[in-house]
């Protein structure tokens, strides 16, 4: 790995005498971590070596094949680099109640899953992702951990200046020149340049001022990257300070951890450097916008929103029995769009109207079914959904082999006859759905998710 002569020179005049270990430490391999889905699973890895920042988080000795495992398919686990986990840190600490959460640089989706997992219960998650193929890869990645109290969207950062102080939280990852990635990606380092550098701060307080407003007087701001440089870290952390008069905030953290302090300036900042902390390069600072500014109700929004729906909403019929496909079903809203029908949590109902008619949505609360002449099919995401009502369908347990042929959408015959849809599990998690006809079944896995290799690797799978 060769690195460019300006990346080493700029990053050995702020790191000094730890340049060397600090270069030694990307030619080493990246560790390998994963966070848990506590809502699809109890398991405790105790003998994984857990990440110290954030419950759930795990270290691996070795990289399993995930794309072969079930589980992975299912939303047990995410692979999410530990340096990333850090977030979780933040939110216990600052975020004790039910929030409006923005994230908004958010695919391929490992910092959102986590803020799903780790906010207080009732919650609204929106996250967004400007580039539609990365849209699309969040919404999987959204659907597999399964909690509908998210909506996910495609939008420029623009898009969120019209709606005033409607977040709670804002995380903003903010696209980078990526040196964090380096030993990961190499790609990362043929792109490398001073210049991008310099672009990448000027897009990062762009879009910095853009969802400004969209935060509450009293919210918090969190900003990230995953690059080492100080113009895309203390700088931004600067700019927000003194350009729109954020205050910084400390977050609690344990000595052991080895995280870096702010390398200039002093406004607390957390730096994940891979030669003295277990993971890859992260940057993270937290700010409090202040009160001083007027608060906008947010049922203004709500109102014009009221208007506009009953203009353009048709009233459908919905079959009463298709609300008793998830539980607790009294608490949220359906509807049918098209040929599709949604639920979504009723405190949210018209949060979820807002963003549709102002944004971009590509996915919200729980798909359950779509029509397809009289027969509503059960939409992939109610199998995924942690809030399924596993009583109203017939369940057949699939074996590892069978699981993957599933998988990989190839053609299976299930133990049972009776005809009718199956939800198909592993290990008892569910997988998604089969139509039986008796002496096959129709494999409803998404065509875009498959498992395209036929390839079956020696250490295939976790061992939990």
């Amino acid at each position: 790995m060769e690195l460019p002569l300006a990346f080493v020179e700029r990053t050995r005049n702020f790191l000094k005498e730890e340049y060397q270990a600090f270069e030694k430490a990307l030619r080493e391999d990246p560790p390998i971590s994963i966070r848990l889905n506590a809502s699809k699973t109890n398991i405790l890895l105790s003998d994984m070596e857990p990440v110290p920042w954030c419950k759930g988080g795990y270290y691996l000795q070795e990289r399993p094949a995930f794309t072969f495992d079930p589980r992975f398919h299912a939303g047990a686990y995410y692979v999410q680099e530990a340096s990333s986990m850090f977030l979780d840190q933040v939110i216990r600490q600052y975020v004790t109640q039910p929030v409006r959460y923005l994230d908004l640089c958010a695919a391929p989706g490992g910092k959102t899953t986590l803020a799903l997992s780790t906010l207080p219960e009732g919650s609204l998650v929106v996250c967004n992702e400007i580039i539609r193929s990365r849209a699309n890869i969040l919404a999987e990645n959204i659907i597999k951990w399964g909690n509908p109290y998210c909506i996910v969207t495609n939008n420029d950062s623009m898009a969120f200046k019209s709606l005033k102080h409607y977040f709670d939280v804002i995380l903003t990852d903010a696209p980078c020149s990526g040196e964090g990635m380096f030993r990961k990606d190499h790609e990362a380092i043929r792109e490398w340049s001073v210049s991008n550098i310099e672009l990448c701060s000027q897009r990062q307080q762009e879009i910095l001022n853009n969802i400004w407003d969209a935060l509450r007087p009293g919210g918090l701001l969190i900003y990230s990257t995953c690059t080492y440089n100080t113009d895309e870290n203390e700088t931004i952390a600067d700019y927000l300070q003194n350009k729109l008069g954020a205050i910084p905030l400390p977050v609690q953290i344990n000595p052991e951890w080895n995280i870096h302090a702010e390398i200039t300036g002093s406004i607390p900042c957390y730096r994940f450097m891979p030669h003295v902390t277990k993971g890859e390069g992260l940057f993270m600072t937290v700010f409090r916008k202040p009160t001083s500014e007027e608060f906008t109700d947010r049922e203004e929004f709500y109102s014009r929103i009221r208007i506009k729906k009953n203009k353009i909403e048709k009233k459908r019929p919905l079959p009463e029995n298709l609300k008793s496909w998830i539980q607790n079903n009294e608490n949220f809203s359906f509807s049918q769009n098209e040929n599709s029908i949604y639920a979504v949590p009723k405190e949210y109902a018209e949060d979820l109207a807002l963003f549709s008619l102002q944004m971009n949505v590509i996915h919200s609360g729980i798909p359950l079914a779509h029509l397809k002449g009289k027969d509503y099919i059960p939409d992939h995401a109610l199998a995924l959904s942690t809030f399924l009502n596993r009583e109203i369908f017939p369940e057949e347990e699939l074996t590892l082999e069978t699981a993957l042929s599933y998988l990989r959408r190839e053609s299976l015959q299930l133990q049972n006859s009776e005809r009718g849809y199956y939800l198909v599990t592993f290990k008892g998690m569910p997988l998604g759905w089969v139509k039986n006809l008796g002496n096959r079944a129709n494999n409803l896995y998404p065509q875009e998710w498959r498992i395209r290799s036929g390839y079956t690797p020696d250490n295939l799978i976790l061992s939990f």
